[in-house]
């Protein structure tokens, strides 16, 4: 059986257009199903890949937050490209710091980080989650277990240098939150045990707009956009996105 791999995504449907960004070792099948919701509320939405992503793991090892970010930049530019000249942006995790630094790099109509990280843990720690990543992709991939150990043990001989890279990289926007001024709809995850939740008050307090919402998801887990409460999580990013000031 030949294996499917999520894709970049583009849904076009209104005039106003969403960017839609994934998290670290994510890929656009976790904001897919806001895109569709998106969609039939008459909003258009494309969501990119880093690179490094939604690939073997290998792959990502090699790469790190400025290739990502160019993807991010890539992404926006080919919402302008396609003719809409009116963008938000909403980022889950690391698409969330992402969403925060497009509010101050690019004109943005609104954004909505979710579960978005403002502190990374120690670096030891983090690559313990690439590995669990890499592990988690060969299974989905269907190898069996001798091949999956096999491959594990050349994948763990190729430290990922990047991930330096990446708190500083979330360091960095924390340091200019203070200069987004487009409206933000924090969203954070009660139950969220990949960051610290306080992240949303340090965003919620930290950003310079008047037009700000902090909402709390008490069931949800880190990647609310596939847990329990995503039906409510569609409804008000859709409610936040309709007091936005567009022009179309």
């Amino acid at each position: 059986m030949k294996l499917t791999l999520p894709q970049p995504f583009t849904f076009e449907a209104g005039k106003r257009a969403v960017l839609l960004l994934h998290g670290f070792t994510g890929n656009s099948s976790d904001v897919r199903m806001i895109g569709r919701f998106l969609e039939k509320n008459g909003y258009t939405s494309h969501a990119p890949h880093y690179k490094g992503h939604a690939v073997p793991p290998e792959e990502l090892v090699k790469t790190g937050p400025e290739d990502w970010w160019k993807d991010v930049e890539d992404g926006y530019n080919h919402l302008l490209e396609l003719g809409y000249e009116e963008i938000a942006v909403c980022g889950l995790s690391l698409g969330g710091v992402f969403g925060l630094k497009l509010g101050y790099t690019k004109p943005v109509k609104g954004i909505i980080p979710m579960c978005a990280p403002m502190s990374m843990k120690d670096e030891q720690t983090m690559y313990k989650g690439v590995v669990e990543y890499a592990r988690g992709f060969k299974k989905f991939e269907g190898k069996t277990e001798d091949v999956i150990e096999k491959e594990m043990e050349a994948f763990k001989q190729t430290p990922m240098k990047t991930l330096n890279a990446l708190r500083d990289l979330v360091q960095d926007v924390r340091g200019h939150i203070d200069h987004i001024y487009a409206p933000v709809f924090v969203v954070q995850a009660r139950q969220d045990k990949m960051i610290d939740p306080d992240s949303a008050n340090v965003i919620f307090e930290g950003v310079e707009t008047d037009e700000k919402q902090l909402k709390w998801y008490e069931q949800s887990g880190h990647v609310i956009t596939l847990d329990k409460e995503k039906e409510q999580l569609h409804a008000d990013i859709l409610a936040f996105l309709e007091t936005l000031d567009w022009t179309v």
